[in-house]
């Protein structure tokens, strides 16, 4: 049976492929509605579309949004279409829309609420926005395209808002029957017919408003002449709307039907911001009597979801959400294209059930996702056939990315193509073909070429032309060529060759193996003719542009050694990042190299070499490798396409970088970026490949040829440097036990752990390092930790660098060597003597090296000297510890001197000069710390000065230790009475007391200081403090007279009046303080000077206490100044009287005349030059 007719309905009858909203005529709408398909999906959608609309009868909502998607061809515009339909419920042939939907639901209780929907009074406004809406968008662009369908709808003249306005306008006043009529009897023609042409029947229209509307003809005029442009706003349609649906029965709904809608907003958020507002205000002023319903390839949300803070709103007015999904689209071909007659439903039947194994066989993708399949069923064979189930899903994505990417104006979703369209199509060309045949995928290129760009068409014409004519090309590679354009943008299924050998079976029965060498044969024709490119495994179809490129990429030269450093880098980077082999507890570096190239720092120990493709075969032969490999693991790896691989993404990147790729056209930047794409994967393919390379290497490992376990990449490189460390560290074994951690370390230089003899751990390593330190003390060679370091981590020993101090640590307790720094030997108990094994910054500065060890005789005498000298008996045996406990014993000496000369500072102590030189012997004792031996040789040399020295000290230890306080409080106390020296030599024997104490208190300039006179400084303190204390009393009674004096003088003369109350009062508290501070003075010198004040204050207060109480004189009448009677004014010295009157103890009458003439004479010296004295 031919597959013609195999078919229920004639598989060449004609069929609108794609549904247009604006195709009304009888015969379009008849086919449409009867051949509509209702599956699962869509009697789903129209359910939760009904429920909806329908509650809007009940009570108003704001809910009025509709929004419907689906990939391209998934049939939107067909429900858009019937869903207006059956809303408006329309008469087609004699019957109701309703009536033919009523027959494609099986369940009369589920179309109750589509029939109780439609039963009312309702129309649509069903129109595309694309073709509808002009060309130029601006922000208001979605709502002049409803204002004009709206309009248009009312019978004004959407097309022109002006015109449409004036209309309006001419309709309220209700003239406009008159209107039309009139403008036909002046111009002849229809109003109807004419105002698409408004412009040029000026006249015609002039005169018919001022008769009609008995407008000025100037105004009417001005109204034709203007040119501004006439705009409404959101706020001013949807009114014009409700009012319009006021006039309306209550049960009249107005739906506008949008298609294309996702399209025409496209990335626009202002065009997306302008719908929301439309429909927003629709939704809350007309109370869901006026629904918008909107078609788009993508979901609402998927559309704002990159704005999702900003655009919640937008989702919001879009309540109810339609998606239609590829099982619509399958069922709807499956129906109306592919459903089969009983007989012939038979005969596929049978079919299945002969070959089910070679169909399962045939269909099986390799890297392909779950669904991407072939026949589950006979019942799925029956259904689909000539076609395979994975067509369906893959046409779905071609139509999409077609769209994206090759279409010429990206009019495929507008109408030109759908899934329907092109599974008939396919079907047509194999017609005539038996009941084994099969749909081979590059059929659908035929339904969807007349619409791809120029650059894509060009490639297969030239194609078809080269096979038309024999030129190097046949008919299946054109065949080949339309299937690998078709999924190039398919992630789903990748392009290899048993996959395109699928998709290419047109025959049940096609030997597979045939087909795979014919297909193959086609792609390298394809290749060599620049058709198509290579990634892997993995084809790609070329445009023109790309055709070009690709030939100036295959010519661009790139050097070997930058292939060789991208293997390298792919290699040591990131199939092998292993910088430190670990081996056990060791990490062992290893130089890295990629023929002749080094990977990073080059350490000189074992090495890790790769030999590529790029080193000529006679470097590679097998007596050559064995005898390089001493020391070393090389990897001569197998011959996998890697090189080529990076070659090919070497070139791209060099082709790239020549180029000044943001000067090129966007088409040239978009195949380049598809390149850079390209490079990468062949990056990728070439780590794969060199991963192979290397698991099928043969490996050459110290002077051997190797043969390893299987195992992946790594391991392989793993096992080769585990078979060259056990090779090349012969003496790794010496550490039998690892040290751990610091801790260990310090332990063992503590003493903090002990081993019994012969059993202490890693002593063959012990040995080792001891030995190689003899031997440079024979080479007289200096030799740091670093040295030790490096030596024993290095080939053939390869210790841990923490084992290598612990070994050091065990020499230094068994002293058998000396550690130095900066000069000095360092003891085991010094705290940085763990970094100086181990640090870096410390190992290079850190001398080591075999100990010289102190004679007996000299460590017995050093040991007799320093019990007999600290008087100690416990001296310590071992050298380390005998010069630890000298170091310890000096050392707190000297800070016990340098203590003691601190305490000289600012006094004048005794012997200062004995501590210096006790000082000075230490010093020179401590000074030859840095060497053992010099230590004990300057101890030996310096026996006599430190016991000198000893014996020296002890007065001054004595001093200051008994002694100082007493001396302190001399000195405070002699220096105190310095000021106080003449009232003090009135009393001889308190002067030869204060006399006595400077003297025992004062530093000899030559002789000894007498410290045993310092007893004698407490009885002579005493007997000078009673008579000092004496003189301190009577001077107090002497001054305490005076305030007594002074307060009696002021309170006389104030004489109880109230006016100098405040006076009084503030000199009563002034002599309180001076009696206060009489009581507390120490110094005679310093009372002396207390009476000057208080008598100056006295007389102070008394002037104020006298010109408070004088009698206010009366005010004289002003007088005439006479100018020549003015008598100069009088000029007074002041003089303190008790400046006159001098201190003094007068005896006699003649000691009294003698200080009375003085008094006269100092008196008459002072008026002279002044009118008089003025005594204060």
């Amino acid at each position: 049976m031919i597959i013609q007719n195999m078919f229920y309905e004639n598989i060449d009858r004609k069929i609108n492929g794609v549904v247009k909203v604006d195709q009304s005529t009888d015969d379009v709408l008849k086919q449409e509605v009867k051949e509509y398909v209702i599956t699962k999906d869509i009697r789903r959608h129209m359910v939760t579309f009904f429920n909806n609309y329908g509650s809007s009868f009940e009570e108003p909502t704001a809910d009025i949004g509709v929004w419907i998607s689906g990939f391209f061809g998934s049939g939107k515009s067909h429900f858009l279409k019937m869903l207006s339909y059956l809303l408006e419920n329309k008469e087609i042939e004699g019957r109701r829309v309703e009536d033919y939907f009523r027959e494609k639901f099986d369940d009369e209780a589920t179309f109750m609420t589509i029939a109780k929907a439609v039963g009312g009074n309702t129309k649509t406004i069903l129109f595309n926005i694309d073709i509808e809406g002009s060309i130029n968008k601006d922000n208001t662009a979605v709502l002049r395209v409803f204002a004009k369908m709206f309009y248009n709808y009312l019978g004004f003249y959407g097309e022109n808002l002006k015109v449409a306005k004036l209309e309006q306008f001419i309709d309220k006043k209700g003239k406009t029957e008159e209107f039309r009529r009139t403008f036909e009897e002046k111009n002849g023609a229809s109003w109807l017919e004419s105002r698409d042409a408004f412009a040029f029947f000026e006249d015609d229209i002039v005169d018919t408003l001022t008769e009609v509307l008995g407008m000025s003809e100037t105004a009417a005029h001005n109204w034709f002449d203007g040119t501004e442009t006439v705009e409404t706003s959101i706020a001013q349609l949807v009114l014009e709307m409700k009012e319009y649906m006021d006039t309306q029965p209550k049960d009249f709904r107005l739906l506008f039907m949008v298609d294309e809608v996702g399209q025409y907003v496209g990335d626009s958020v202002d065009l997306l911001i302008n719908l929301q507002s439309l429909v927003e205000k629709i939704g809350s002023e007309c109370g869901g009597r006026i629904w918008v319903v909107c078609t788009g390839q993508e979901a609402i949300d998927e559309i704002i979801k990159t704005r999702q803070d900003q655009f919640s709103r937008i989702q919001a007015r879009f309540k109810t959400r339609l998606s239609l999904t590829s099982s619509s689209a399958d069922e709807v071909i499956q129906k109306r294209i592919l459903r089969k007659k009983s007989d012939a439903s038979d005969l596929l039947e049978k079919i299945y059930q002969e070959n089910d194994s070679v169909l399962r066989n045939l269909f099986t993708f390799s890297d392909a996702i779950l669904d991407i399949k072939g026949y589950g069923s006979s019942s799925e064979f029956v259904k689909n056939f000539p076609f395979v189930p994975y067509q369906f899903i893959i046409m779905q994505k071609v139509f999409s990315e077609i769209r994206k990417h090759g279409n010429s104006g990206k009019h495929l979703s507008g109408g030109e193509r759908s899934m329907l369209s092109g599974f008939q199509e396919a079907a047509q060309k194999i017609e005539n073909r038996n009941e084994y045949t099969l749909a081979p995928f590059y059929l659908f290129y035929d339904t969807v070429h007349t619409f791809l760009d120029s650059s894509i068409r060009r490639v297969i014409e030239r194609c078809q032309k080269a096979a038309d004519n024999k030129d190097g090309i046949e008919q299946q590679d054109v065949s080949v060529l339309k299937l690998l354009y078709l999924v190039r943008y398919i992630d789903d299924i990748k392009a290899s060759l048993d996959n395109i050998v699928i998709l290419m079976a047109d025959h049940i029965q096609v030997d597979k193996i045939i087909m795979r060498a014919q297909v193959g044969e086609s792609l390298n024709r394809l290749l060599s003719q620049n058709y198509i490119g290579r990634s892997g495994d993995l084809y790609h179809f070329l445009t023109d542009e790309e055709q070009d490129i690709q030939k100036e990429i295959k010519a661009t030269m790139v050097d070997t050694s930058n292939i060789v450093g991208k293997i390298a880098h792919m290699i040591f980077g990131a199939i092998y990042e292993t910088k430190k082999f670990r081996y056990g507890k060791y990490d062992f570096a290893f130089d890295q190299m990629v023929d002749s190239i080094a990977v990073g720092a080059v350490t000189g120990g074992m090495r890790l070499r790769i030999m590529t493709m790029a080193m000529d075969r006679t470097e590679k032969s097998e007596l050559r490798m064995m005898a390089e490999s001493s020391g070393q693991a090389i990897v001569v790896l197998s011959e996998t396409p890697y090189f080529d691989s990076l070659e090919c993404a070497e070139k791209i990147r060099k082709y790239i970088k020549q180029k000044n790729v943001k000067q090129l056209p966007l088409s040239v930047q978009k195949i380049i970026e598809n390149q850079q794409d390209e490079a990468e994967k062949y990056e990728a393919n070439a780590k794969e490949q060199l991963e192979q390379a290397i698991e099928n290497a043969v490996f050459y490992v110290d002077g051997e040829h190797i043969e390893l376990n299987n195992g992946n990449a790594k391991s392989k490189l793993d096992q080769a440097l585990e078979y060259l460390v056990t090779h090349v560290y012969s003496e790794l074994g010496l550490i039998e036990k690892n040290t751990e951690s610091d801790a260990e370390i310090a332990a063992i230089l503590t003493g903090a752990v002990t081993w019994l003899p012969g059993a202490e751990p890693n002593k063959d390593a012990v040995v080792k390092v001891e030995e190689y330190l003899e031997m440079q003390e024979r080479k007289h060679l200096p030799t740091s930790m670093a040295d030790v370091q490096s030596r024993y981590q290095s080939m053939p020993y390869g210790w841990k660098e923490i084992d290598i101090a612990a070994v050091c640590a065990m020499l230094i307790v068994d002293q058998k060597v000396t550690v130095k720094y900066a000069g000095s030997t360092v003891q085991p108990n010094n705290p940085k003597l763990l970094d100086m094994l181990r640090k870096k910054s410390e190992t290079g500065r850190t001398q080591i090296s075999k100990r010289q060890v102190v004679s007996a005789a000299k460590m017995r005498a050093v040991k007799e000297l320093l019990r007999d000298y600290f008087n100690k008996m416990d001296i310590p045996d071992d050298e380390d510890g005998l010069i630890a406990f000298v170091i310890d014993k000096f050392g707190a000496l000297r800070i016990h001197y340098e203590e003691l000369l601190k305490r000289y500072e600012n006094h004048r102590y005794p012997d200062k000069s004995v501590v210096n030189q006790a000082l000075s012997v230490v010093n020179d004792v401590l000074s030859q710390q840095k060497d053992n031996i010099a230590l004990i040789e300057c101890l030996l040399q310096k026996e006599e000065d430190l016991y000198d020295a000893q014996e020296r000290m002890q007065s001054v230890e004595a001093f200051f230790h008994t002694q100082a306080v007493i001396f302190d409080a001399a000195v405070k106390f002699e220096a105190d009475l310095r000021n106080d020296l003449d009232y003090i030599r009135k009393d001889e024997e308190a002067n030869t007391a204060l006399n006595t104490i400077r003297l025992i208190t004062m530093l000899p300039a030559s002789g000894r200081f007498q410290y045993n006179r310092i007893p004698q400084l407490n009885e002579l303190i005493a007997k000078v403090k009673v008579s000092h204390d004496a003189m301190l009393e009577e001077k107090r009674k002497e001054l305490l007279n005076i305030v007594q004096q002074c307060m009696g003088e002021i309170h006389q003369a104030g004489k109880g009046d109230s006016k100098v109350k405040t006076n009084i009062e503030r000199a009563d508290v002034y002599y309180s303080q001076q009696k206060e501070k009489i009581a507390g003075a120490n110094s005679l010198a310093l009372m002396e000077g207390y009476p000057i004040p208080m008598w100056n204050y006295r007389d102070e207060t008394i002037s104020k206490i006298e010109g408070a109480l004088e009698p206010s004189k009366p005010v004289e009448s002003a007088k005439p100044v006479c100018p020549q009677n003015t008598k100069p004014k009088k000029t007074y010295k002041p003089i303190f009287r008790q400046s006159l009157l001098k201190a003094a103890r007068l005896e006699s009458e003649e000691e009294i005349d003698l200080y009375v003439d003085k008094l006269r004479e100092q008196l008459k010296t002072l008026l002279k030059g002044s009118d008089g004295i003025e005594l204060k």
